[in-house]
């Protein structure tokens, strides 16, 4: 199938570019209802084209509260290709596609 008829987008090989100390990190793109972790780098790099300015992402983020030592949890997976997800981040909620979420990296809690 086209990758412009996907409903589910393949994180898989932005993840493996992102991997840090065995895996560690990861993209916030791949996190699950009720996964929880602190922010750990916030860019505006997705490893996808996008129609929006990497710089302009990275701002945009940052002033929706995605900042490094932020901690958060996933609440709610949207229905279709769980996209949106909707996120605590310290005290407020915000929902964000798993597309831009590609440029936020985290550290998952240990279950």
């Amino acid at each position: 199938m086209s990758d412009a008829l996907s409903l589910t987008p393949d994180y898989a090989d932005f993840s493996a570019a992102l991997a840090v100390d065995g895996g560690a990190h990861s993209p916030l793109s791949q996190a699950r209802k009720g996964q929880r972790g602190v922010i750990v780098r916030v860019g505006g790099q997705t490893g996808r084209s996008e129609a929006i300015d990497p710089e302009e992402l990275e701002r945009r983020l940052l002033e929706m509260g995605f900042v490094e030592g932020a901690a958060f949890e996933v609440l709610h997976e949207g229905l279709f290709g769980r996209d949106p997800i909707a996120l605590r981040i310290d005290d407020m909620r915000v929902a964000l596609r798993r597309r831009e979420a590609a440029a936020v990296t985290v550290q998952f809690e240990k279950a």
